[in-house]
């Protein structure tokens, strides 16, 4: 009788105690990622992979919200943590070349500066830290300027993704009606 009162007092007290459990609020900038080669995830269990997984991109992606986004809200010549939150990560799963500058494999932080007609794009060693505030130049890896191509139509979500080009790949960053693209050389 002892061991049923006791088991009682403990499906309550843990029943009281879950109830209680508060969760994080949503975020308004939810995280996503992309891979290349695109939907490496599904191909993989669908069997139908045809290149290995070289690359991968995790990001928060803010939403426009009826707001003017670059030169306003992204300053123009200051660095971006391209995206919200916790600075973009890129991660490389074999040698690549960007610039000419060789990348071992790993995992790294992305950052942009943005400016009217060109983006500098930079990969630097530093990884897990929140927003741009701590960047510091002498752990880039590698620095490269590329047009901005104007869009027709806005982007309301900030996108990325990857696309197969004849030397590598490219990562394009997309938002409000603007394309800015990485080109990726594989090793």
């Amino acid at each position: 009788m002892k061991n049923y009162f006791t088991l009682i007092a403990f499906a309550f007290i843990s029943s009281t105690s879950f109830s209680q459990a508060k969760l994080p609020p949503v975020d308004a900038s939810p995280l996503d990622m992309a891979y290349y080669p695109d939907n490496y995830p599904m191909l993989k269990i669908q069997d139908k992979i045809n290149e290995p997984m070289t690359a991968r991109v995790l990001y928060s992606r803010p939403q426009m919200n009826s707001r003017s986004i670059f030169g306003a809200l992204i300053p123009y010549n200051k660095v971006w943590r391209v995206g919200a939150n916790e600075a973009t990560e890129i991660e490389f799963f074999h040698p690549v070349k960007i610039n000419n500058v060789k990348i071992k494999k790993g995992r790294y932080t992305l950052y942009a500066i943005p400016n009217a007609d060109k983006w500098t794009f930079i990969i630097n060693k530093e990884n897990d830290t929140w927003g741009s505030f701590r960047y510091d130049e002498k752990k880039d890896l590698v620095r490269m300027d590329v047009p901005v191509q104007k869009q027709t139509s806005t982007a309301e979500s900030l996108s990325m993704f990857f696309e197969k080009s004849s030397s590598g790949f490219i990562l394009s960053v997309l938002w409000e009606d603007v394309k800015a693209s990485l080109p990726i050389i594989l090793q």
